[in-house]
């Protein structure tokens, strides 16, 4: 769909020098939200808002002079050829339709982009619903969580329970044999079982519903063949059975045929005739097998044994059917045979439709996600190490509980991704997800940033106040980067929230209630932080519930090839210039390295080479920093050397050993090293560490 396609095209526009008058009469008769200011060429200058004219009468008095003090709004132009998905982004913004010269076409409405989008869904919706209520064949599917969410009229008569106490019910309440969670357990069809059900003999198929190659469900489609039984029964026992089993018969939907002991067809209704090519006049009386060679109701007969759920093809189409033997006193005396589905597809047609639904609900649910703020899951997470395996063990089983989570480890492991991913896979993830780093904040406006202020609680307050961090995670998760740096004084009022699990603004006297799930993260000892009295010991206590530690990447070396072949794939992308792989040499110089500054500094050395790369090459050892270069050849001290640069190798070694136990602080390095910062930083220099 193009924009076009949602513009209400207009001449409506005004000229800069017109009045404030002309402007609110126009606003009023045209009902439109605002009014684009064109030029000579109705090119798009400015827009006036009926929102910011109501402001300024609400303010002041409306002069009806110039339109100047009204030209406040901003706009969006886009073009009536463009897609309509480029409008999503921004539905909460004044948008002008413009032509490829930019002169004003028309607006966008937003009712008619909100309306039009709910009677798609809602006739999506309707159309499934009537396709399945106007199936014969009873049809329940669960979801994951074995809860029903199909259950047609069909289900209804046959079943005797209602579609509203079904509906989002567990599918044993409903049905407390049912072998539905069995399929979606175990990924096995069962097709054709005849079960027996308050009286009635009922032939079910049962199918997992498979998504993206992952089960997601199981569908039930069943056929109540109790009155085709009694049909058969009546048949032993009744002079006048002939005329009431054709009447039947010929009035029922599906294809059914009778055959004597002989195997000779006895009856066939029109829909069988019909769907064999012939009338019945012609069939009866001829043997099954010279209409149908594939039949094998002569063989029932013979057997006495019904067959169920069988497939046969039958002039070209593989269809399922169910034959059934005619006992009078106690001997069979003929087979009755039934076409359960005329085509094998229409079972997966229903599930294909199933899965269409349950597809549609997984991308409003991502796109959903996507609003609230969580951009990354556990597949963001790479790497094979045991070590990598049980911190992700650890996070997804946070993922199952409200409690608290601390994540722990140093600076550039990815502590802010596993929150994310603890938040996307949890029972919260349709709501929130809000970020705070607490170092970045300054100490006096930390309060008021997570708990919001009323108007007037301090100077320069927005007039209305402001809603604070924890409000607008009301529902969700909040992550509380770097904890460890939030001020003591701060820790005492964090500390209330998190036991009374409700906040009062600054200024304000209303307690307003929370549900927010608190992630915090940190890469200080908090435990050495509490024995000096820098952290509050409550507060830890209330915090380090579920405690995750995450490995730096020289604690997990192995995740380091997958991780480089991840990351250029990623980064690539992002540059627009393509590397084909990492060289085998240089892959032994990364693999040689530290990482003090763990997946971060990876990220950042990869770009940098990829930045350095020809397009479709691979990386060489050229295109690392020196400083990792020179770390391989540091470790290779040879017995050819002089004595003069084996201590220089040794010296350099000293100094990067000690500059990364100190995570780059110079000042503590020069301090451990006995040495003034000016020698430290010429030997720097010298050995060309960066």
């Amino acid at each position: 769909m193009k924009v076009k396609d949602y513009t209400t095209y207009s001449t409506l526009a005004i000229r800069q020098e017109c009045s404030l008058k002309d402007v609110a009469v126009l606003l009023k008769d045209s009902g439109l939200e605002f009014i684009p200011i064109v030029d000579e060429s109705q090119r798009i200058q400015n827009i006036i808002s009926k929102n910011n004219l109501y402001n300024l009468m609400l303010d002041q008095e409306l002069s009806f002079g110039s339109i100047e003090e009204l030209i406040k709004d901003k706009f969006v132009m886009v073009k009536e050829n463009d897609d309509i998905e480029k409008v999503f982004p921004i539905i909460d913004q004044y948008i002008v339709v413009v032509d490829d010269e930019q002169r004003f076409k028309g607006v966008i409405q937003k009712d008619k982009i909100v309306k039009e989008y709910f009677h798609s869904k809602q006739y999506l919706s309707n159309e499934f619903h009537a396709i399945l209520d106007s199936t014969y064949n009873g049809i329940i599917a669960i979801n994951k969580n074995e809860d029903i969410i199909v259950y047609n009229h069909s289900a209804e008569k046959i079943l005797g329970v209602k579609s509203e106490d079904a509906i989002g019910s567990h599918v044993c309440k409903v049905l407390a044999d049912s072998r539905l969670p069995e399929v979606l357990k175990t990924g096995e069809r069962e097709l054709g079982k005849k079960e027996n059900f308050n009286g009635r003999t009922l032939i079910i198929n049962r199918t997992p519903i498979v998504m993206d190659k992952e089960i997601v469900g199981a569908v039930a489609i069943f056929q109540d063949i109790t009155d085709l039984k009694r049909v058969t029964k009546e048949l032993e026992n009744e002079k006048n059975v002939s005329e009431i089993l054709r009447t039947i018969i010929d009035n029922a939907y599906e294809g059914i045929i009778v055959v004597d002991e002989e195997g000779y067809i006895t009856m066939i209704n029109d829909p069988y005739a019909k769907f064999l090519g012939g009338n019945k006049e012609d069939i009866i009386g001829k043997h099954a097998t010279e209409i149908i060679d594939t039949t094998r109701l002569h063989i029932v007969v013979k057997t006495g044994k019904e067959e169920i759920g069988e497939v046969q093809k039958v002039r070209g189409k593989n269809i399922v059917v169910m034959r059934t033997p005619i006992y009078k006193e106690g001997k069979v005396v003929g087979a009755i045979g039934k076409i359960m589905f005329k085509d094998l597809q229409e079972v997966n047609v229903l599930a294909s439709k199933i899965n269409q639904i349950e597809r549609e609900l997984k991308y409003y649910k991502a796109a959903l996600k996507e609003v609230s703020g969580a951009k990354y899951s556990f597949d963001n997470i790479i790497g094979v190490s045991d070590a990598l395996k049980e911190t992700k063990y650890l996070a997804e089983k946070a993922t199952h509980t409200n409690s608290n989570v601390l994540i722990r480890g140093e600076s550039g492991t990815g502590k802010e991704l596993f929150a994310h991913a603890i938040h996307a896979s949890s029972n919260r993830a349709m709501g929130p997800f809000i970020k705070v780093n607490c170092a970045a904040i300054p100490a006096d406006l930390l309060e008021s940033e997570l708990f919001g202020y009323e108007e007037g609680a301090f100077t320069g307050a927005k007039r209305g106040g402001k809603i604070g961090k924890f409000e607008l995670a009301n529902g969700g998760s909040i992550f509380l980067d770097e904890i460890g740096d939030m001020p003591h004084s701060m820790q005492a009022k964090l500390l209330r929230v998190l036991q009374e699990k409700e906040v009062e603004r600054v200024g304000g006297t209303k307690n307003i209630p929370l549900d927010v799930r608190i992630i915090a993260a940190t890469n200080r000892n908090l435990e050495e932080m509490v024995e000096k009295g820098e952290f509050r010991e409550d507060l830890y206590y209330r915090l380090n519930v579920m405690n995750i530690y995450i490995p730096s990447l020289r604690e997990r070396t192995e995740d380091l090839e997958p991780l480089i072949k991840y990351l250029l794939n990623k980064i690539s992308e992002q540059v627009g210039n393509y590397v084909s792989k990492v060289s085998l040499e240089a892959m032994k110089y990364l693999k040689s390295y530290s990482w003090p500054g763990n997946v971060r500094e990876l990220e950042n050395v990869l770009e940098r080479a990829i930045n350095l790369v020809d397009y479709g090459k691979e990386i060489q050892v050229s295109h690392l920093p020196m400083h990792i270069r020179k770390k391989e050849g540091s470790m290779k001290i040879k017995g050819d050397k002089e004595l003069k640069d084996i201590l220089e190798q040794v010296e350099k070694e000293a100094i990067l050993d000690c500059l990364k136990r100190v995570n780059g602080n110079r000042t503590k390095a020069a301090k451990i090293l006995n040495i003034s910062r000016s020698s430290l930083y010429e030997k720097l220099w010298k050995y060309g560490i960066e």
